[in-house]
Order: C-alpha cells, then structure tokens, then sequence
C-alpha cells in the first residue's frame, strides 16, 4: 500500500541564477560618441515554502524533493534590462519546521496560514556596462557575470498542529474513539500499530469547534527512540490539550490503567516541554463487562493521583462521548483564552548591521591567504576573468574596501596566493588602484593597461609632454600670425 502521510522530507532547493550584464555600445548614424548602453541582468527566482491550509501532509515534496527556481535573463543593447527569474511557490502543511540538512540548526518554524520562508534566494542579475560608466570609465569593455543561485539542502518536520491530542499505547482505541467523534477514517484493526501516522478529526461540542490528532501509539522508551517514538512524540508537541486512552480490556500480564498512565507520562516527561499541557484521563473499552468494572474501581483512584478529570467511555457503543468531548471543548477554550488572540503573521526583516565587518584575511600559510566576506566573494563570482579590464574593475574594488592593505599589513609581497571563495589567483601589488589613483591610463575597450608589464609613462610626464606640445603649437600659431603676407602682383 502505498504511503499517503509522509511527516519528514528533505528538500533540494536551488535559487535561480542571475542574468549576466551586457556589453554594448550605442552605434547610430550621426552620433559616433554615443556611449555604452548594454541592459543589466534579471535577478534570479527565490524558492518560497509557504503555508497552505489545504496541505497536510509532505508526501508530495517527498516524491518531488528537487525544487529550482527560474533564473534571470542576460540584459541586451539599447539599455535593455533582462527578465525577472519566476519564483517558485512550494506549499507546505501548518506547523513545518525548517532545519539546515548539514548542521541541523532550525531555520524557521512555519505555524500560521501565508507564513513564508526563502529557503533559497536567486542571485543578483549582473550590471551592464552602461551602469558601469564613470567618469574615468566612459565606456567599458565589459560587465558584471549574474551571481549563481543560492543551493542547499533543508529538511523538513511536520509537527501535527491540533487542539487535542489522544496518546496512549498502542491498540488502546485511539482510531476508533477519533472516528466515533468526527468524520475521519482511520485504519482501524485488533492488533498493535495499526496507526503509523496521525489522524485528524474535527469535533463540535457546543459552540466549541476543535481539532483532534490520533497520536500513534507509545511504548516504554518512546522518548529514546523506541518504536519510532521520537517520530510519533513530535506530533504532541504542538497540541494544547492532552488525553490519555486507557484499555481497561488488555490481556497483556503486568497492566493496568494506572501503571499505562505511569509509563505513558514518564514517556512525556522524558521528551521534555509537555508536562503543563492539561490532562484528560478516558477509560475506554467500558462495553466489556471486564473492562467496565475495572474502569469503576480504578476512577477514583487515578482521579485522586494523578488530579485529573476521568471519564468512562466505549469507542464502540459511543457510551461517555458527548461527556468527553465538552470537557476536550472546555480544556480547549480554557487554553484558547490563556493564549490571547492568534496574531497575523508578520514579515521579518533582518537588515545587515550598518557597522559590520565588510571581510576578514586568514593567513593560510606561507604566502597564503584566504579572504573571507560576503562582498569579496560576490565581485569575484561576478567577474569574466577572461576580461582584462574586468580583473582590472575587482582590483579597484577590493583596494577600496581595503583588502589590499590588509594584505599589505600581513606582510604579502608579489605573488602570494589569495583565495576569494572559490577562486585563488597571484596577488600584484601593482594592481592596486589606491597607490596611483589617476596615473594609469586605461587602454581599449577590454584591456586594462596595469596587467601589461612593459613600462608604463607616468601621469607628470605625460603632463610635461602635454604642456611641451602645447607650447609648440602655441609658438607656431604666433609665428604665422607675426609674418606679414606678400604683395599680389597686380599691386592691389
């Protein structure tokens, strides 16, 4: 049979990547100077889980855990920008919890109708080189790559989000008490573990309408995994009202319903977090005339126990129902009153903080160094490196965010390895645009005059040469001026 409930899936989740920046010149009839005008890159699609309330189990992610996101469009020429990449919308049921499949950290609890979680975010498209235009920079060669989605792997957890909770061992009449309640079906059958997953039924007493969860049954060491314990025990969580389903008709040597409920809640104390949920005590079974006499001599005894409310009940005959079901409904409104209003789900924004460290510089070795930062790693995905004049834009910026000072400052010289993310290249101290900020020159479109090792002209000597031209013309101008011209020859 195939499954129909799945309560944990792990999920393979890729953001889409970003559209790369076009490299593009305005060419028009009768404007030779019309400058750069490639389009930036679409940024790329986000992976959302999203609550629905029409979804109650993970099976489907389980069959289709691969879930990618569309990815951003290159820009084109005439500033152009490309295309958004689409979103994917994955529904999940209410009460999900997201954790990080590598180090096992929560990363959010999804309870409440529209609450949403980015499990991956799509990278940024690229900039075109119109953007990229500068007043030393009037039209570049190149442009930015679009950033590579974000990839991981999440898992998710279903904790079953009900008012009340029905636990106890297993074929104590679980199944048959929540279908006798409500208008669920359950499997039902006589022997241990026929329920493997919960079951939810809706009950009405009165004007109290409430959700009850057929938690499958629990044995002794169910806290430490035992008999799927820990799966089944995560299902209570959530759950404001906890009763307890005795069998007062077992055969089983060594029980009793007040040794079951001894094992049962020393079972909950162990998993941690239930012992101040409210308690009801439903003696079932109460049709066999065994069951039914043990029920009346035990009553008072676990009533005085343990200070919970008892109740005598038959799944089967549905005797003690409508008694069970108002004290689940006054437990409940109680608990409801308690928890105030539910809040609307609100959007949380977690800005960078203003003063944050920008990057960091490991020392890996001799000459080696590891750059750590968000920023360094994103200009380096961003960079063609098979771009001259591209390298030649990531050195001006990493010297002015400072990294290659903090290089300095550890003592790198010429050609120490540094490592940004996933790429490790040669570090040239001549790269730095910090130490000459106007004295090299840039060549064509594409190259970069400060990766070519032949000898450079400086900026005061090209000045001089500059001024010795101009000197020259203005001579020459004031020569021809000064000549006077000679007579025509018919004398006029």
């Amino acid at each position: 049979m195939a499954a129909t409930f799945v309560d944990r899936a792990v999920l393979h989740v890729s953001g889409g990547n970003g559209g790369n920046g076009c490299t593009s010149v305005r060419r028009e009839k009768f404007k030779p100077l019309g400058g750069p005008d490639g389009g930036n890159g679409g940024n790329g699609g986000d992976v959302l889980l999203v609550v629905d309330p029409g979804v109650t189990t993970l099976l489907d992610l389980h069959r289709h855990p691969h879930q990618k996101a569309g990815s951003g469009t290159p820009g084109q020429g005439s500033m152009r920008a490309g295309a958004n990449g689409s979103d994917v919308v994955v529904p999940v049921p209410d009460g999900t919890m997201v954790r990080d499949a590598e180090s096992g950290a929560v990363l959010v609890d999804l309870v409440g109708v529209g609450s949403s979680y980015a499990a991956a975010r799509g990278g940024r498209g690229g900039l075109g080189n119109a953007a990229l235009a500068s007043a030393r920079r009037k039209a570049p060669g190149f442009a930015l790559l679009g950033e590579p989605g974000q990839s991981r792997d999440v898992v998710l957890e279903l904790k079953t989000v009900a008012d009340v909770a029905l636990v106890g061992f297993p074929n104590a009449g679980k199944s048959s008490l929540i279908a006798a309640m409500s208008a669920a079906k359950p499997k039902i059958a006589d022997y241990p573990f026929t329920t493997l997953v919960p079951n939810l039924g809706v009950v009405e007493a009165g004007e109290t309408v409430f959700t009850v969860a057929d938690v499958p049954g629990l044995v002794p060491g169910a806290s430490d995994g035992r008999g799927l314990g820990l799966e089944f025990l995560r299902h209570v969580e959530r759950c404001s009202v906890l009763v307890h389903v005795v069998d007062c008709a077992t055969l089983e040597p060594g029980r009793d319903p007040v040794s079951d409920l001894e094992t049962i809640e020393a079972e909950l104390a162990a998993y941690g977090g239930l012992l101040d949920r409210p308690r009801l005590v439903a003696l079932n079974k109460v049709d066999v005339p065994d069951a039914k006499d043990l029920a009346e001599l035990v009553a008072a005894d676990v009533a005085e126990r343990f200070g919970w409310t008892v109740f005598p009940i038959s799944a089967a005959t549905h005797a003690g129902l409508r008694e069970l079901s108002f004290g689940m409904a006054e437990r409940v409104a109680a608990a409801r009153t308690a928890a105030g209003p539910a809040e609307p789900t609100r959007i949380v924004l977690r800005p960078a903080p203003v003063r944050e460290v920008a990057f960091t510089v490991e020392q890996a070795g001799d000459q080696a160094f590891v750059v750590h930062g968000d920023r360094p790693r994103r200009w380096v995905l961003q960079t063609d490196f098979g771009n001259d004049e591209a390298v030649g834009y990531l050195a001006d910026r990493l010297a002015r965010l400072g990294v290659e000072d903090a290089l300095a400052d550890l003592g790198a010289q010429a050609g120490a390895e540094v490592t940004i993310g996933d790429v490790t290249f040669d570090w040239m101290p001549t790269l730095r645009a910090s130490a000459q900020p106007l004295a090299v020159p840039l060549g064509g479109r594409g190259t970069d005059e400060r990766l070519d090792l032949s000898t450079r002209i400086g900026a005061d000597r090209r000045k001089a040469d500059r001024k010795t031209r101009r000197s020259a013309y203005d001579e020459e101008t004031e020569s021809d001026w000064a000549t006077p011209s000679p007579p025509h020859e018919d004398g006029g």
